[in-house]
């Protein structure tokens, strides 16, 4: 029996974090080129924003809502993750893979800052296909606030709860959740403080960090579902099921 993956990669490895509007097309070409050299069964993938999403969103308050006086906001927050996305999913037909973008915003719904919504059929029929769904996070419409972002990593706990992933793996900068002296924490209980394990990652920003990674992922081990997350260069082990060398979330396993 063949596998299904969720592979998230996060913003902070598909950009320049520090230049608003920049990918790290090395990095976009590696990721592509392991991703369509994988022999094993369905997956799905979704990226962070990083500068491409990051910058309007706190430019425009999109993180506390919308009305009509920020409401130019939305527009452009879109079309600045919806660039990232199709350099993605180009990258990844220039390797090789059938793949092809889902925006999130013209599927989904949220509450309160909360993804509640997700169209999952179209997912599930392209993975059959042996095609690549590519999500990202996004501007999504919120019945509270007006609207939200959702980040990659709330789509990945929403996903993880309601598909029946195989294995679920979050791609950073860092080799995995790191301690206050710098070394991979290898194994992180759903009921523990996100912000106590997340102290030596020092990335932020408007969807939450690590901290905010860790959290989403621990809602999904609280329903028996583990997650891993590792470095970047630690792609190919985790589409081939080696130890990568990172953190469990949840679960016990040999992760090297």
């Amino acid at each position: 029996m063949s596998e299904r993956l969720l592979l998230k990669l996060g913003g902070s490895v598909v950009t320049e974090k520090g230049r608003q509007g920049v990918a790290s097309p090395g990095a976009i070409a590696m990721v592509a080129s392991e991703i369509a050299g994988y022999p094993g069964g369905p997956l799905c993938l979704v990226h962070g924003a990083g500068s491409f999403g990051h910058p309007e969103a706190k430019r425009y308050g999109l993180a506390a809502g919308a009305d009509r006086t920020n409401r130019q906001g939305i527009s452009l927050t879109h079309e600045a993750v919806c660039r990232l996305n199709q350099m993605m999913v180009k990258a990844l037909q220039e390797a090789g893979a059938d793949a092809v973008g889902i925006h999130p915003l013209g599927s989904s719904w949220a509450r309160a800052g909360r993804l509640i919504s997700l169209e999952t059929r179209p997912l599930q029929h392209l993975m059959e296909m042996g095609i690549i769904p590519v999500l990202h996070g996004d501007v999504v419409m919120d019945e509270v606030q007006g609207a939200c972002i959702v980040s990659g990593d709330q789509i990945v706990r929403y996903l993880g709860e309601r598909l029946e992933f195989t294995r679920i793996g979050l791609a950073t900068d860092v080799p995995g959740v790191l301690s206050a002296g710098g070394e991979v924490i290898k194994e992180i209980p759903a009921d523990f403080s996100p912000e106590v394990y997340a102290g030596g990652s020092s990335h932020t920003d408007v969807t939450g960090g690590m901290a905010g990674k860790v959290r989403e992922l621990q809602e999904l081990a609280s329903l028996g579902v583990p997650s891993d997350i590792f470095h970047l260069s630690r792609i190919s082990d985790f589409l081939h099921g080696r130890p990568h060398g990172g953190t469990r979330v949840g679960g016990g396993m040999d992760n090297g």
